[in-house]
């Protein structure tokens, strides 16, 4: 289990500032899957789960912290599981108004699907798309086919690196940003989990953003501030890729990062809101 250092949450504490705040990365479950879906995670990252996977400890654990908006989603690795996932995050959404929804698909649907589930996504206030092309087994390279379609209208979130896979390489990603500059992609975990010395690639594209989650346990914290404020902090969002880290501990590691009041308001809250369009 990685533990949260003791310094950090010193640093954390003697910050009287109470922050408003988006979690920008969160998956949640259905209750009577959510115990198997979450050891399936753990087992997968060879790391302890900290939390159940159900909306209900999310918003406990993240209420705890101040967080008022939550971007939950969960991601299909079969065509026919897109829709029942799709149904339960929407579900999710009416029953919390805190959830920002975002869908999932998958790169063996036709165009022709993805055009009607996007639809369908975009009536009930759906406000972007998750996929994870290690668990999806995909190259971001190539799924044009959803690019194609989710252009101008979503954006996507793509768990991004892992240095066992090259599913999800940050040279990839390059290549559809160029290729697709009206979609705006945000790249999980720094835009590289593990692979983060690969990262610069991405830098001088301005339809990428970036999450600080399931990065901050192993991240130098002047190299993670270093690449915030050289990237463009405005570029990043807080998340803490729940059900995998405590919200209380992720928001200690991000405190303890070198960074100004501007930068960490921004991250922790104003940038998901605008590029989300959410109304105070």
């Amino acid at each position: 289990m990685i533990i949260v250092k003791s310094e950090d949450k010193e640093i954390a504490a003697k910050s009287e500032k109470k922050y408003r705040i988006i979690d920008a990365h969160c998956h949640i479950y259905p209750q009577k899957i959510a115990a198997k879906a979450v050891a399936a995670i753990g087992n997968f990252y060879g790391i302890d789960m900290c939390e159940d996977g159900t909306a209900a400890s999310l918003i406990r654990e993240g209420s705890a912290i101040g967080v008022e908006k939550y971007v939950v989603h969960s991601t299909a690795t079969t065509v026919h599981q897109v829709r029942a996932i799709n149904d339960y995050i929407d579900s999710e959404m009416r029953l919390h108004p805190e959830f920002i929804g975002f869908m999932t698909l998958h790169n063996e649907m036709t165009e022709e699907a993805i055009e009607k589930e996007v639809e369908l996504a975009l009536s009930r206030g759906m406000k972007g798309v998750k996929l994870h092309p290690d668990f999806q087994k995909f190259y971001i390279d190539e799924a044009e086919n959803i690019y194609r379609v989710t252009k101008g209208k979503l954006p996507i979130l793509l768990h991004m690196g892992d240095k066992r896979y090259d599913f999800s390489a940050p040279e990839r990603l390059r290549k559809m940003a160029e290729k697709y500059p009206e979609q705006i992609f945000i790249g999980a975990h720094f835009g590289g989990y593990s692979v983060w010395d690969r990262v610069d690639c991405l830098k001088d594209l301005p339809n990428v953003y970036f999450d600080t989650c399931s990065s901050l346990f192993y991240l130098d914290k002047a190299k993670a501030a270093d690449m915030i404020l050289s990237f463009g902090f405005e570029r990043y969002f807080f998340g803490t890729d729940f059900p995998m880290w405590k919200h209380d501990e992720e928001l200690a590691r991000f405190l303890s990062l070198p960074l100004g009041e501007e930068e960490r308001e921004a991250i922790l809250y104003k940038n998901a809101a605008r590029l989300l369009r959410v109304n105070d």
